[in-house]
């Protein structure tokens, strides 16, 4: 399984021969970066507080990540399309208050008021990414709209109240005996995994890669880049509705306020596990240990005593850091053919002489 599905390396998506793999070697050492600085932060927090290195520390970490997770899967294929999506976190909120209003003033089932809220996910983003295609507005501001709408909205479903569901949505939340882990988190886990599948092991995860890597290329080709930029924003208003119930789960209520800045620590965590602002490249993996970076981040200051006003600012720079270095592999990758060239060239001369 490649860590990451680069945009050099797709052939053209008019073939349908399966995905290109990188070396092993290639994405063991990707995956031994993330890995690195990961373990790095534990143990910079390990040697601060006495109370960091312990099961229950990092248990609660994991069944705080869920919601987070599945929704930075989701902003990975639109990031790799060439798109953002600023509006998931009003989404999840809006999402969230269906389920919540559904269950405590409509009396729904678990089960229906789940599937409202999944569907309330999917039809935000589906218009997000229908209204950016055929009207041709750059996403950034469709979903820039999209946040005021939803959050809206979710103020008047929830008729700005927060809503208390308490027991009847715990139970997918609650820590499984034994490892102290919840079933939410094994699901974000299932779908880290189900989505680096679909991105590096599927025609349609090059299509992504090529419509992020060259739009007109793809066109020029015979593909419809506009069913795919649809499908992906489609998907993520789909994991924005699974990120809401876990929330709610984890919470036991529906709040209206939830959420809010959510779409820039999914961003963060996307660019720090190397998916491209830019588009055409990206991991779903290294999304997932993006999140858990910024978790153990965020736990760490509080544990040493961090102010939140600090927590914030330290937040921030590692978001611009990520940013930073997404702009240092892009002038990177673009500058290693011409670097490859003059290699083989000076190659071909020594031969010669000799």
């Amino acid at each position: 399984m490649p860590p990451s599905t680069a945009a050099s390396e797709s052939p053209s998506p008019t073939k349908s021969s399966p995905p290109p793999r990188r070396s092993a070697w290639s994405g063991a050492i990707e995956y031994a970066g993330m890995l690195i600085v990961l373990f790095g932060l534990v143990l910079i927090f390990s040697s601060l507080s006495d109370r960091f290195l312990h099961w229950r520390t990092l248990t609660t970490i994991a069944n705080q990540v869920p919601d987070l997770t599945v929704i930075a899967v989701g902003m990975t294929f639109v990031l790799i399309v060439g798109g953002i999506d600023l509006s998931v976190g009003s989404i999840l909120a809006l999402s969230s208050v269906v389920l919540g209003v559904a269950m405590v003033d409509g009396q729904w089932p678990l089960w229906g008021a789940v599937a409202a809220c999944l569907l309330t996910g999917t039809l935000c983003g589906m218009a997000n990414g229908m209204i950016s295609v055929w009207a041709s507005i750059p996403s950034f501001i469709v979903t820039l709209g999209m946040l005021e709408i939803a959050r809206g909205g979710a103020y008047m479903v929830a008729n700005s109240q927060t809503k208390f569901i308490g027991s009847a949505v715990e139970q997918v939340a609650t820590p499984l005996p034994g490892l102290q882990l919840s079933t939410t988190f094994l699901i974000a886990v299932a779908v880290v995994l189900f989505g680096q599948w679909l991105l590096s092991r599927t025609l349609f995860g090059r299509y992504c890669v090529a419509i992020g890597t060259n739009t007109e290329a793809v066109r020029m080709s015979g593909i419809n880049d506009r069913p795919y930029r649809i499908i992906v924003f489609s998907l993520l208003g789909l994991l924005c509705g699974l990120g809401g119930w876990m929330q709610t789960a984890r919470l036991a209520t529906a709040d209206p306020n939830a959420a809010v800045g959510l779409e820039l620590s999914a961003i963060a965590a996307a660019v720090i596990g190397g998916t491209s602002l830019m588009g055409g490249r990206g991991s779903v993996i290294n999304t997932f240990f993006g999140v858990l970076i910024i978790a153990v981040l965020q736990t760490g200051l509080a544990q040493v005593g961090a102010s939140e006003p600090i927590k914030r600012m330290i937040t921030g720079g590692v978001i611009i850091l990520a940013v930073l270095l997404d702009a240092w592999r892009n002038q990177f990758y673009r500058s290693l053919p011409g670097l490859l060239n003059r290699l083989r060239s000076r190659k071909n001369s020594t031969v010669t002489d000799s």
